[in-house]
């Protein structure tokens, strides 16, 4: 489940727009075509084959300031620390759906379940060294995770806690007085074994995240570990200033390149410059005079005015890349509040939704793309096609003023909807009159509140304060159905007195027993079956109305070659670029 501290960081970065978070899309991505922009197929960036050498400049918005593997959130940590941290697994760098795929990294394999996916067994491949030319050691692995424990070094995924045994009162290295988890043990410098509350089929992808990244004790530093954290990916922080806003990455001598497979490493340095607007950072890399030929974007899109500039410029139109990300923008209920207590009033509102207006106001078609599905219609996330509240493209007014009618509602109703301020094209002011507008043909009259973004967020992640009808958004963690589904309907995970993402309250036996049933699975293909039909089942209810997933544009300077965007990620793959 995800904690705060991560929707806030995820947030910030998606209003530039993404994360990993580091997107994905109801028309769902087509493999490596129409990749280009301009719908050539061509794929993005200069021509010629890859080359190694040469300076790769990042510019950036937001800066990268965490740089401690215990506490990123994200798979690698993103981008640019994916660098510099390997993990038990990672992501396939392939384009397309093929990047969606868990594969091993530091690990000879996914891992090893036992009969009931409770243990997980790895083994580290041979030869494996730190930037010091230290021995990487699965003890270094159990030390990183449990430092990760550790209340100052907060921020990271939460699943170990959730799913370790004595994961939930551990505090870490620092107060535990040399004991540590017993839940992780290893037996041998290449071997580690997890042991766990419950079934996790997918123990592969969660392994990851950044707090599987080995960090020898020795050379712990606490707090002050990001200002140099110690590689075991095929570059080095150099120079780390102003907490992440300028970053020089340098080649690690020690990386062994047929240990990995999936980062190409082809730039000689990673330069990355934060802290830029997003106009600036666009023109620069349209420009891309000097360093700029050599540049892309690890957080920043291309916004409508700045597509509707590239228009018919063929030259820069192929230097986008498009890409989506498991991500969907949705309006929320709370069936705890009147009048959305009635189905059929949210089924009203299902039914006179205008997703036309509402893609305009999120940017337009090229940017995102209908949803009418709470999963985004990707195979990795198990996607099964339904449509319970058919409103076309336009709406469908008449059969919501006839669910009202029938809910006690003849004359209409008023409500309100509670919205950010940011202007972030998802949450934001225009979405929220494009609904606003689309329901007042169903006799709906919409108030708006419109709250400052941190206000927004703590307002609807908290249970005892809920709004009855809300602008929302969720992404995947990994690209599966589990953490996109249960988050929002497990029962079990509601929170009281903290961050709550199941904004119905929902706790349905029945959805409980089958998120647990479907955890059970080492298939992930089968599991991904089972995730579309619960999310089939629970969309039956009207909790909420999917209305787009989001579609990344970024541009990237003229020099830059070998453009991979995966559907894991939705954005251009920073291990795969090369440069002349």
């Amino acid at each position: 489940m995800l904690r705060q501290s991560h929707i806030s960081r995820r947030i910030a970065a998606v209003t530039v727009s993404l994360v990993l978070a580091g997107g994905a899309a109801a028309c769902g991505p087509k493999g490596a075509a129409d990749r280009s922009g301009d719908g050539s197929g061509g794929k993005p960036g200069a021509a010629g084959a890859p080359q190694k050498g040469g300076t790769l400049t990042v510019l950036n918005n937001e800066p990268q300031s965490d740089f401690d593997p215990a506490r990123l959130y994200t798979s690698g940590g993103g981008n640019v620390p994916s660098l510099v941290f390997r993990t038990l697994t990672t992501r396939n760098r392939e384009e397309g759906a093929a990047g969606a795929k868990v594969v091993p990294d530091l690990a000879t394999d996914l891992g090893r379940p036992n009969a009931d996916a409770t243990e997980w067994t790895y083994t580290l491949k041979d030869g494996l060294k730190y930037e010091d030319g230290s021995p990487i050691t699965t003890a270094d692995i159990k030390y990183a995770i449990e430092r990760s424990f550790a209340a100052e070094l907060s921020g990271g995924a939460p699943y170990l806690r959730d799913w370790l045994i004595g994961g939930e009162t551990y505090e870490g290295p620092y107060k535990d007085g040399g004991k540590g988890l017993d839940s992780i043990v290893v037996p041998d410098a290449k071997t580690i074994v997890f042991k766990l509350r419950k079934p996790e089929g997918e123990f592969p992808f969660l392994a990851t995240q950044t707090q599987f990244a080995p960090v020898p004790k020795a050379k712990d530093t606490g707090v002050k570990y990001e200002e140099h954290p110690l590689s075991s990916g095929p570059y080095k922080v150099a120079k780390n200033t102003n907490d992440g806003e300028t970053l020089l990455l340098e080649r690690n001598e020690h990386w062994d390149e047929s240990s990995d497979p999936e980062r190409k490493a082809y730039p000689d340095r990673i330069d990355v410059r934060s802290g830029l607007d997003a106009a600036v950072i666009n023109q620069r890399l349209s420009t891309s005079s000097g360093p700029d030929a050599a540049a892309v974007t690890t957080d920043t899109n291309l916004g409508p005015a700045e597509l509707a500039q590239i228009g018919d410029n063929k030259e820069l139109a192929g230097r986008v890349g498009t890409g989506h990300f498991g991500y969907v923008n949705y309006l929320a209920f709370n069936p705890k509040v009147a009048p959305f207590d009635n189905p059929k009033v949210r089924q009203a509102i299902s039914y006179a939704i205008n997703r036309t207006s509402v893609i305009n106001a999120a940017g337009g078609s090229a940017l995102a793309e209908p949803a009418t599905t709470f999963l985004p219609e990707r195979e990795a996330f198990g996607h099964t096609p339904y449509d319970h509240f058919p409103a076309g493209k336009t709406g469908n007014p008449a059969k919501a003023k006839e669910l009202l009618k029938e809910a006690g509602f003849p004359d209409g109703l008023t409500v309100t909807l509670t919205h950010s301020n940011a202007q972030n094209r998802q949450t934001s002011p225009e979405v929220a009159t494009a609904v606003q507008q689309a329901l007042a043909a169903a006799g709906i009259t919409v108030k708006l509140e419109g709250l400052e973004n941190n206000a927004f967020n703590e307002r609807r992640w908290d249970a005892k304060n809920t709004p009855g009808f809300f602008l929302s958004r969720w992404g995947a963690d990994w690209p599966s159905g589990g953490p996109f589904l249960a988050p929002i309907f497990d029962g079990r995970q509601i929170v009281t007195n903290g961050s709550n993402y199941n904004h119905a309250q929902l706790n349905d036996p029945a959805v409980n027993t089958e998120i647990d049933e479907i955890a059970k699975l080492t298939d992930l293909a089968a599991a991904g079956k089972r995730w579309g039909a619960l999310d089939k089942k629970t969309g039956e209810q009207a909790l909420d109305v999917p209305l787009f997933h989001p579609v990344y544009k970024r541009l990237v300077g003229k020099d830059v070659k070998n453009v991979v965007i995966s559907d894991w990620t939705g954005v251009l793959d920073i291990s795969q670029v090369s440069v002349k």
